[in-house]
């Protein structure tokens, strides 16, 4: 398996494709093969570059507290190891805050950046689904608390859908190889709680596409409105009626829609 030593930890990594680099950076609990239905699209044109986070997956995992600096820097140590110096990079949700600060900590590195319900810092309504995520991780079975994940990200338009309703059924019921510790999940949630990092997106000079949806209830559309107005002229689009996974939802619009946008920038 792919690992290399960065920042302390010993980071996974897959790729796919050839051609120009393009890494794709994962959300909180989430392992770098849920970028299946994007990567199998994205490899005909890219080397897409998955990666487990720290604290998830094949990748290590410490005890934390994380921060999204600190992941940032396991990024760039990743990138120093495949002699790559300018990549775009597309992240999703705690992704999209690893993304932000590689862009700011590392911007010789960035040559464009694709955000995902992203967030720039975090309210106390925030705060608190991330507190009571580790509550749940503490105390549910892996299918409870994989259906409060689904409640969180999917948008009504998907519970309404019976077929989409018996796919988020079927998903629980998985079981994945390696499942995030609890220490794994709280390490990435402080990093999520403690991101904070508005008054710094101004200096980020790279073309920046912030996307998500308008239903989305775990990080609302308020936040990836802000940081399209803090980045220098940074795009923005919303899905109407989708939530949190509104790259699942709309899956073939989401692929094509990035594939366009990266295409020119």
């Amino acid at each position: 398996m792919p690992t290399i030593p960065t920042n302390g930890i010993n980071l996974y990594y897959e790729e796919r494709g050839t051609g120009e680099p393009l890494l794709l950076i994962m959300g909180i609990t989430a392992a770098g093969s849920v970028w299946e239905p994007h990567a199998t699209e994205w490899q005909k044109h890219y080397r897409c570059i998955l990666v487990d986070n720290r604290g998830v997956g094949f990748s290590d995992k410490p005890d934390g507290p994380y921060t999204t600096e600190q992941m940032a820097d396991d990024y760039a140590g990743l990138l120093d190891h495949l002699n790559l110096e300018k990549v775009r990079v597309v992240g999703v949700s705690m992704g999209s805050t690893i993304a932000m600060q590689l862009a700011l900590r590392h911007p010789e590195k960035v040559r464009s950046l694709v955000l995902m319900c992203p967030w720039a810092r975090c309210d106390a309504m925030a705060k608190g689904i991330f507190e009571h995520m580790m509550h749940c991780k503490a105390r549910f079975t892996p299918a409870e608390f994989s259906l409060y994940i689904q409640l969180l990200i999917f948008s009504k338009s998907s519970w309404d859908n019976p077929e989409k309703r018996a796919e988020l059924e079927a998903g629980r019921l998985v079981n994945p190889a390696f499942p995030q510790p609890l220490h794994g999940l709280q390490g990435q949630a402080a990093a999520c709680i403690n991101h904070d990092v508005l008054d710094q997106l101004p200096s980020i000079q790279v073309p920046t596409f912030v996307i998500g949806g308008r239903e989305d209830i775990f990080t609302p559309a308020w936040m990836g409105q802000e940081i399209a107005e803090a980045i220098p002229g940074a795009e923005l689009f919303l899905y109407e009626k989708l939530g949190h996974a509104f790259h699942f939802e709309a899956t073939e619009d989401f692929n094509s829609r990035i594939l366009d946008w990266l295409s020119v920038h």
